[in-house]
Formats: structure tokens, C-alpha cells, sequence
């Protein structure tokens, strides 16, 4: 046995970049959605309702980037793998504008919905006033609850949906060249 032989290993296949893509996605929307809960579970900053909107395509992606994932390794047709990645991507897009549409409220560039921006109006009857206050608790969305190097959570929302929207291209880029 000649010494080149024996150091040898069998050649390992390289991952395919699909479905890397898939399970990064899957990981980003994970620990993003882990990272919302633990600031509204552990630190108690409560999300305003656009901030709950803006967890449902990470809701979306995470078991269909598993789902993705699992096709891209077990070979499943092309158009299946890349129609995963279409859907990504398409749900990374709208979650970053929803987000930057959401910093904006924060930022007074525009108004943002009525339920939790803006004035408060409809107070009720002076009678039910203390009642609707014991009650009712708004998040407003024009209302900062955290900062980090000058953004918000809105604005990393941003920036984590870019970052899943270049993964989804990465994935439709390798998808294609297979």
C-alpha cells in the first residue's frame, strides 16, 4: 500500500448550494422569530400590531424554506425548488417593505394605521372612559419601544428580510444551474 494511498479519504460531494440556501433561510427566520419572542416574552416590549404582521412571513418561511430544503435534497424537479424560492423571496420582499413602511410610521415620515398611530379619538362616554383604559392596552406603532445603533427592530426587520431576499436569489441562481 503506497503512502498516497493510505492518506487518502473518499472524496465528500459538495453541498448543494440550494439547498444551503434553504437551510440558511430556514435558520435566519428561526432566530429572527426566537429573537421576537425573547424580546416580547423575557425583555416585556410588547409588539404593535405592525410588528405582528411583520413575524408572518417568517411564519411562512420557515417550514416552507424546511420544505424547500427537503426537495432540493431529494432531488425533487427543478420547478418545485425553484417555485419555493419564488415564494421566498416574494414573501422577504413585502416583509422588508412592510418593515421599512413600519420604520417610517416610527420616524413621523407618514401616518400609519389608525389603530395604533395617530390620535386617540372615540373615547367613549365619560362612564366607560376608566373602563376602556383598564382594558384596553395599545402599542402604538408611531412609538419606538427599542433602539440599537440608531434602528429599530422595524429597521433590522429591514435588513433581515434583504438578507433572506438575497438567500432566496442565491437559492434560484443554484436551483437554476443544476
Amino acid at each position: 500500500m503506497t503512502s498516497a494511498a493510505a492518506h487518502s479519504s473518499p472524496a465528500r460531494p459538495a453541498a448543494d448550494p440550494a439547498l444551503v440556501a434553504a437551510l440558511a433561510i430556514a435558520a435566519v427566520a428561526a432566530a429572527t422569530l426566537a429573537g421576537a419572542w425573547f424580546f416580547q416574552l423575557v425583555l416585556d416590549i410588547r409588539p404593535c400590531p405592525l410588528c405582528l404582521e411583520q413575524r408572518y412571513a417568517y411564519y411562512l418561511a420557515l417550514p416552507l424554506a424546511l420544505l424547500v430544503a427537503f426537495a432540493a435534497a431529494r432531488g425533487a424537479p427543478r420547478q418545485v425548488v425553484l417555485a419555493g424560492f419564488a415564494v421566498l423571496l416574494l414573501a422577504a420582499f413585502a416583509n422588508a417593505w412592510l418593515g421599512g413602511y413600519h420604520a417610517g410610521v416610527e420616524w413621523k415620515f407618514w401616518q400609519g394605521p389608525t389603530d395604533c398611530s395617530g390620535p386617540v379619538v372615540d373615547l367613549g362616554s365619560a362612564g366607560t372612559l376608566l373602563q376602556r383604559l383598564d382594558s384596553v392596552k395599545v402599542i402604538r406603532c408611531d412609538e419606538v419601544q427599542w433602539r440599537f445603533l440608531g434602528l429599530s427592530l422595524a429597521g433590522y426587520n429591514v435588513l433581515i428580510s434583504l438578507l433572506m431576499a438575497a438567500m432566496a436569489v442565491w437559492g434560484i441562481v443554484s436551483a437554476k444551474r443544476a
